[in-house]
């Protein structure tokens, strides 16, 4: 198991396929995912991981498994990505952790371990937090790591689109 961060309660780490079944749980789930395009079946789910392995070897990073460190369970996925943000490939940190373990705090833990990571191990000066605007949860818990409302944007997948940042220094 290749750790990459460690919180107080939980610890990051690389996906595997052998993730599926705890990741299906998150990304298959409609409450979840209401503020996405669509719900995952399986297919996307293996994708998902699929992608994310790729990341990890073509970029040294990408969305990592979150892991309770009492159990070593995966409750969900956090990371560095490359999103498409109005047209133009920005370093975005992005999290999904499972209904049963959500308003716990672990968003918010891991996304600021996210955070401090990025600027410590990558050159970017500012990182994004982007999704539907009627996704609250998400960019408060954007908010809660120091993101500030950068802009919203027409956008085909979402309707209106809502982008947090934070730079390099704030």
């Amino acid at each position: 198991m290749n750790k990459i961060l460690e919180t107080n309660r939980l610890f990051l780490r690389e996906m595997t396929m052998d993730d599926y079944d705890a990741l299906y749980a998150v990304l298959a789930d409609a409450e979840i995912m209401q503020h996405y395009p669509y719900v995952f079946d399986e297919e996307r789910v293996r994708a998902w991981i699929e992608r994310n392995m790729n990341r990890y070897k073509n970029d040294g990073f990408g969305l990592w498994a979150v892991c309770l460190k009492d159990t070593e369970e995966m409750i969900g996925d956090c990371g560095l990505t490359l999103q498409n943000i109005e047209g133009e490939m920005l370093p975005e940190i992005g999290y999904h952790i499972r209904r049963d373990m959500q308003h716990k705090g672990y968003a918010r833990e891991v996304a600021a371990a996210v955070r401090d990571w990025a600027f410590e191990n990558t050159e970017y000066p500012a990182l994004y937090s982007y999704c539907k605007y009627t996704n609250v949860g998400s960019y408060k818990t954007a908010e809660s790591i120091g993101m500030h409302f950068e802009k919203e944007y027409p956008d085909e997948a979402n309707e209106i689109t809502h982008v947090s940042v934070i730079r390099r220094g704030e």
